[in-house]
């Protein structure tokens, strides 16, 4: 079952959310607070897919209070090892995903009448979620954890309050890249703070013993979770265990 930072169970509600585009159906795994809200989260998967864990976030996040929407990009399919990952990632065009969150992104607001919405997303999502932030100017807030930079003609055009998640021994987004990532921060003013942990890519992940890191993983929910209160609102806090 569901776990907030595997210490607490959680029984959140559950249900699927149809997402047409033009490339394909999907579907968004959404999970919903008791109270009502309008505030909510897009959440934007790893490379896996639409997983137990992504499930697992998207009822973090429904216990904070807020309707989290985790629109499926690979539309049903899930990696089984690292090659079919990395495989399935690099096969997903940048429009592909971009549609299929900016829909997602509406039919939230229709379905669940929320007014304010903020992204966030891990490795693959994490790039994604980042990109968002830079193209998509109804967002509230954004953080990005572990994703790859946008060019810059792309990243200059980020106005969305953005938290950017980074480990320092992460391989992929090694700290050249958060430093680059850094420096156009200041060179075209953009709210983006980064926050870096000493520890690897993927360290959210609590499924994932070889990288998992929970102190990092407890202070980076903290701080994503206050960034979020701070653009989104204060949702009402649920009693679930």
């Amino acid at each position: 079952m569901p776990t907030l930072i595997g210490e607490v169970k959680l029984f959140m509600k559950t249900e699927s959310l149809d997402l047409t585009t033009s490339r394909g159906a999907t579907t968004a795994h959404v999970a919903l607070p008791e109270a009502d809200t309008r505030a909510a989260i897009i959440l934007i998967q790893e490379w896996w897919g639409i997983n137990d864990h992504i499930r697992d976030i998207a009822s973090r996040y429904a216990a904070e209070g807020f309707v989290c929407v985790a629109p499926d990009l690979y539309r049903g399919k899930l990696a089984k090892n690292t090659e079919e990952a990395s495989a399935m990632m690099n096969g997903l065009k940048i429009e592909d995903g971009m549609e299929t969150i900016k829909t997602a992104l509406a039919e939230t607001k229709a379905k669940y009448n929320v007014t304010q919405v903020a992204i966030t997303g891990y490795c693959m999502g994490g790039t994604f979620a980042l990109r968002a932030a830079c193209e998509v100017s109804e967002l509230a807030a954004a953080a990005p954890f572990y994703g790859d930079i946008p060019e810059d003609e792309v990243l200059k055009q980020l106005r969305v309050p953005t938290l950017f998640i980074a480990g320092k021994r992460d391989a992929w987004i090694n700290t050249k890249k958060v430093s680059e990532l850094e420096l156009a921060a200041r060179k075209y003013d953009l709210q983006l703070e980064v926050i870096s942990y000493e520890a690897d890519h993927a360290f959210f992940n609590d499924t994932r013993p070889e990288v998992f890191d929970a102190s990092a993983a407890k202070d980076a929910w903290a701080k994503v979770l206050a960034h979020f209160r701070k653009h989104l609102g204060e949702p009402a806090k649920q009693v679930s265990a």
